[in-house]
Formats: structure tokens, C-alpha cells, sequence
């Protein structure tokens, strides 16, 4: 017989499974009763199963697509944390390098994506490297920032113990602060994950020849508006893979905390 924790572990994913499967189907329900109620025309609002025929006559050529938009994310995903955790890192441990560093990451978010994007496209070019580009851009802020305040709160009694144990700032850091600030560095992961699309994206509106963006884009343009839901849709799935699979690494990274889901 399988023991209580994996019996609840269980419960809790056929839950959740079940409440997602329903939610799925009020809202096709309810985008299906617009279409009829309102008498759309398909290139305003197109059916549910116009989308699902449209994924299905291409569902290769979407695939194929999804697959470069997944590795634009993962990539972005991957430099901006290594930037984030070096950023807090060094914003943390040098005072002088955390008064330069704090303005340039606040001033990153507030230039609007949409103003870099093309700038990007004509310095990186159509391919990969400006959407790489662009994810980084939009997650290195929620991972730098959320590491570097879990490293300032770090609790002052076990900083008080690594004195009087004579550990140095090297020891300090590895063995208390960064443990201490994993936390929050997994909050800033799951934000960041949930973000990521934004920017390969818009970089594949700017300028691409594939992903995506490119496909929703080609797809307005002939007014093939079930493709653009369909194309929709597959972002939609490829982020909540995206962001399952950094959940699941996120859990293992923290797994001293007890989290519980409802």
C-alpha cells in the first residue's frame, strides 16, 4: 500500500488536474456561446473547433515553432538567472558595486520592451540571439532583485554565530547567506518563468523568420485569426511547462520548506 504522503501527493495532483480540466471547459463553454450568441464572423472570433481544425492541419508546422519560441525562453531564462544571481551577489557583498548597480536594474525595467526590441533586432539580427536577448532583459530584474533581498534578510543571529565562529565573508556567504536567500531566489524563478514568454515574443513580432510571434504575426497579417488562437495557444501550454518544470526545480531547491498548495 502506498504511504500517506505519496497518497496525498497524489490527491493533491488529480485535484488539481480536475480543477484545471474544469476551468478549461467553462471557458470553452463560454468562448463557444459568444461565437453563437453574438453571430461572429469567424475572422473576429473564430469557434473552438475551427482553432482545434486550424492546431490540427498544422500541427507540425506549430510544433516546430513552439519548439524555437520553448528554446528562446530557456535560454533567456538560463542567462538571466546567471546574470540576477551575480548581479545580488555582487550588489551584496560590495556596497560601492550595490549603489551603481541598483539604478542601472531599476532603469532596465523602465524602458518599455517594445522601444528595445527593434534595436536589438538591428544590432543581434533576425535570429535567436535577440530573443534570447529580450527574455533576459524582462527576468534579469524579478531574479536579481528578489535574490538580493533574501541575502540582505539574512537572519543577524546566524551572522552573530559566524563572527563568533571566526568564518570568513567567503564561508559567511556559502554557508549562511546563500542558504538563507534561496527562498527568495526561488520566488524571483517562478516569476521570472512566467514573464520569459513576453520577451521572446515580442522579439519575434520585432523581427523573426520563425517562433511563435513570427507565426501570430504572418497569421493576423492574412486575417487566418484560428491560427492566431491556435499559435495563442501553444504559447500558453510551452509556459505552463516552462514554469511547471522551474516549479518542480524550485521545490527541490528549497526542499527544507513545507510548501502547501490549495
Amino acid at each position: 500500500m502506498p504511504d500517506a504522503p505519496s497518497a496525498r501527493a497524489g490527491w493533491r495532483v488529480a485535484h488539481r488536474l480536475l480543477r484545471s480540466g474544469l476551468v478549461c471547459a467553462v471557458i470553452l463553454a463560454a468562448w463557444q456561446g459568444a461565437v453563437v450568441v453574438l453571430d461572429l464572423p469567424p475572422f473576429i472570433l473564430p469557434s473552438p473547433r475551427r482553432v482545434a481544425a486550424a492546431f490540427l492541419a498544422h500541427s507540425d508546422f506549430l510544433m516546430r515553432n513552439a519548439a524555437i519560441t520553448a528554446l528562446e525562453i530557456v535560454l533567456g531564462l538560463m542567462t538571466g538567472t546567471g546574470l540576477g544571481v551575480v548581479t545580488a551577489l555582487a550588489a551584496s557583498g560590495i556596497p560601492a558595486a550595490g549603489r551603481v548597480v541598483l539604478p542601472v536594474m531599476v532603469a532596465s525595467q523602465a524602458l518599455p520592451v517594445f522601444a528595445i526590441a527593434p534595436l536589438l533586432v538591428i544590432w543581434l539580427g533576425y535570429g535567436i540571439a535577440s530573443k534570447v536577448v529580450m527574455a533576459t532583459l524582462i527576468i534579469y530584474f524579478p531574479i536579481a532583485s528578489a535574490f538580493l533581498d533574501g541575502l540582505r534578510r539574512t537572519d543577524p543571529g546566524l551572522l552573530d554565530l559566524a563572527v563568533i565562529s571566526d568564518a570568513g565573508r567567503l564561508r559567511t556567504l556559502a554557508l549562511i547567506r546563500i542558504p538563507a536567500a534561496l527562498p527568495g531566489l526561488a520566488s524571483g524563478l517562478r516569476v521570472a518563468a512566467a514573464v520569459a514568454p513576453i520577451g521572446a515574443v515580442v522579439g519575434e513580432w520585432v523581427g523573426a523568420s520563425a517562433g511563435l510571434g513570427f507565426v501570430m504575426l504572418q497569421s493576423n497579417a492574412r486575417m487566418q485569426t484560428d491560427m492566431v488562437f491556435a499559435a495563442l495557444l501553444m504559447l500558453g501550454a510551452t509556459a505552463v511547462l516552462i514554469r511547471t518544470a522551474v516549479e518542480a526545480a524550485t521545490r527541490r531547491l528549497v526542499h527544507w520548506i513545507d510548501e502547501t498548495s490549495p
